[in-house]
């Protein structure tokens, strides 16, 4: 996978504001732009922003970083940076070209996600894998053209340096950023921030739905999520209350859906419940668990648009039982669905009573050690089913036999979305097989009987195959996957189990058990003593049903 740098603090972002009576002339605006005037205190640099929209300017990896300070001291054609000017506040809004300007910046500023305005930006709450990015992209950048800080000082020590570090020095002060502007309104500019990004580098449809409904509180919930409740405050309207309160709950689900950081390759069965917080997926993930757990449907919030001369969507789809997902202006609708998604978090992770604490590599990850987006949203949503119906205490007594089956035939998750594709398109096919697998275990059913049961449901008759070693092909050497796959298969060998239900534990979900209860005399000793997940240890030890467990 490869390595992203996060540049988003570097450009602070700035709602658009409405026009004021008067237009700025043309002709006032600058055409170029010096290197040097996107240093921290430069004028210049101190009136740059982006529209609150923008996306996220983290898509460059450490060598286009690179690759683009030195093609601007190699005097290489770079595009033309868009911006228009606020006629009332007077900000500067980056229309095209901000991960451009943004590398720029990073270089000036040696800021590359771990430094000076990202500290600010993130709340000193800094990702490993953009630590490493950071890292990786400095030193690259030092190993090739040098630092902004040496380059600078070559000049005034121009007898002493190498003659390459002075031309490129030379260079840095002599080149320029062309500049182009875009004249008129607010609307003028937001249909123009559309209509460019569109064509360049388009803008991922779910990136694209979180820009348009921007206010509404799916989309603001998503967000706080997505960066811990660090970075832009997209909430920072609301009192200072809700204000306190949206950033501690997306504090608290950030560490149990993304805690600990995933590590490529994978080498432990201890895994984060929903894979790298650090990418694009999580951020498709987030959304659609957000409009799920929250029963948000796409009509309630899209609006009807043309994009590329193309109907999106038509009123004729629209449920109009369905009421319309307003705008949140006071923070109680945003703190509404938050709420919701961190009940579901601590039901699948965590130590709370609750927690089911759901083994991530039993779950949510293939063979060969890949986060699958839509096995995650599929338990979920076979969790809040089986909740909905009373029936948790059932699929805990049934939940080793049923985590068993999933291990032993953990490839179906690839078969599935190899057919139904990933996210929202695999999640009912594997809903589906995760309820018929419950069935066949609570009919006693096991192996071979419940592949043949699976494969009478249309959604899978096609779709799962049985597969041994001589069906893969496999060179004289252990691939990338294939050496995941032996530290997963030997992870989850050894994996603690639970004392009450037998299923696996996850490290971040155990608790410690009395085999004799307290109130029967039982003792806080060693011998006394056994692992259990949460709710085992809470609801399900209570009940008949685990006695009857425990028995069998």
């Amino acid at each position: 996978m490869a390595t992203h740098v996060n540049l988003d603090a570097l450009i602070p972002r700035e709602d658009f504001e409405a026009a004021a009576d008067e237009m700025v002339a043309p002709a006032s605006l600058t055409t170029t732009m010096k290197i040097s005037d996107l240093g921290a205190e430069n004028i210049a640099y101190t009136v740059l922003r982006k529209p609150d929209f923008q996306r996220e300017t983290a898509n460059w990896t450490p060598e286009k970083v690179a690759e683009l300070v030195n093609s601007f001291l190699e005097g290489d054609l770079i595009p033309s940076v868009i911006l228009w000017r606020s006629p009332s506040s007077g900000s500067i809004f980056v229309i095209d070209g901000a991960h451009r300007l943004s590398a720029l910046i990073a270089w000036v500023q040696d800021d590359y996600g771990d430094s000076h305005a990202s500290l600010r930006f993130f709340d000193s709450v800094i990702p490993d894998e953009q630590k490493k990015a950071a890292d990786a992209t400095r030193k690259l950048i030092d190993a090739t053209v040098g630092s902004y800080k040496k380059l600078s000082a070559a000049l005034r020590n121009s007898d002493t340096v190498p003659k390459e570090q002075l031309r490129l020095a030379r260079n840095m002060h002599a080149f320029a950023i062309h500049l182009q502007w875009v004249q008129g309104e607010a609307e003028k500019a937001e249909s123009s921030f559309f209509r460019i990004n569109q064509k360049a580098t388009p803008i991922d449809q779910t990136e694209l739905d979180m820009i348009r409904a921007r206010r509404k509180p799916n989309a603001l919930a998503a967000r706080a999520f997505i960066r811990a409740g660090t970075g832009h405050k997209y909430w920072s309207g609301f009192s200072g209350e809700k204000k306190e309160e949206i950033e501690r709950i997306a504090k608290e689900v950030y560490d149990l859906l993304f805690k600990p950081s995933l590590d490529s390759p994978i080498k432990t069965g201890d895994l984060p419940v929903a894979g790298r917080g650090y990418s694009a997926d999580s951020v498709r993930m987030v959304f659609e668990l957000v409009n799920f757990v929250n029963d948000i449907h796409p009509e309630t919030w899209r609006e009807d648009r043309e994009d590329e001369g193309k109907k999106r969507r038509s009123r004729k789809t629209v449920d109009p039982s369905r009421e319309p997902l307003a705008d949140d202006v006071e923070g109680d609708a945003t703190l509404k669905c938050m709420r919701a998604v961190r009940k579901v978090a601590t039901r699948v992770s965590g130590n709370l009573p609750s927690s089911l604490g759901l083994h991530p590599a039993v779950y949510f990850y293939s063979a060969t050690g890949r986060f699958q987006p839509a096995a995650f949203l599929a338990t979920v949503e076979l969790i809040q089913d089986l909740e909905k119906r009373g029936k948790l205490r059932e699929f805990t007594s049934m939940r080793a036999r049923f985590e068993e089956f999933l291990v032993e035939y953990k490839y179906f998750l690839n078969q599935l979305v190899r057919r139904y594709g990933s996210l929202q398109k695999s999640v009912a096919p594997m809903l589906a097989m995760y309820q018929a697998i419950l069935n066949s275990v609570h009919a006693g059913r096991s192996g071979n009987d419940i592949v043949q049961d699976l494969k009478k449901l249309p959604a899978l008759e096609k779709t799962i195959e049985v597969l041994t070693e001589e069906d893969r092909k496999f060179g004289p050497t252990f691939s990338g996957k294939t050496k995941t796959a032996i530290y997963l298969k030997s992870a989850l060998e050894r994996a603690e189990r639970c004392g009450i239900c037998g299923a696996r534990l996850s490290a971040n979900s155990a608790t410690v058990d009395h085999i004799v209860r307290k109130q029967d005399g039982g003792l806080g000793t060693p011998s006394n003593g056994q692992l259990s997940h949460p709710y085992c240890n809470s609801g399900f030890k209570e009940s008949g049903q685990a006695l009857l467990f425990s028995a069998s």
